[in-house]
């Protein structure tokens, strides 16, 4: 099995920024892509970003591109997303996701999930 575990989550000014950790364990050789995705109050869960484990290659929704970064660490088991002008609408649980699928931004594709990390951004 396939453990995942938020860190980073708080408080941030609009205009500020955060970073978020998620660390790996378990079983993990069959994880293609790693991924985030987040939960306003009251709205749906929504594809944040992904990256693929082994080449490198990102996925952005289109409202978080060229803020918000994604990036790995293989040797630490471990994804990162940087997130840059955040806005008091991007409020929300961040949930880390991983997936057997290449390149997937959608969330039925993922079969493992964090517990999430709360962000709250304030105006």
């Amino acid at each position: 099995q396939v453990q995942l575990v938020e860190s980073g989550g708080g408080l941030v000014q609009a205009g500020g920024s955060l970073r978020l950790s998620c660390a790996a364990s378990g079983r993990t050789i069959n994880i293609s892509t790693m991924g985030w995705f987040r939960q306003a109050p009251g709205k749906e869960r929504r594809f944040v970003a992904a990256i693929n484990r082994r080449v490198g290659n990102t996925y952005y929704s289109d409202s978080v591109k060229g803020r918000f970064t994604i990036s790995r660490d293989n040797a630490k088991n471990t994804v990162y997303l940087q997130m840059n002008s955040l806005k008091p609408e991007e409020t929300a649980v961040y949930y880390c996701a991983a997936s057997t699928k290449t390149g997937p931004t959608t969330q039925g594709l993922y079969a493992y999930w964090g517990q999430g990390t709360q962000v709250t951004v304030s105006s």
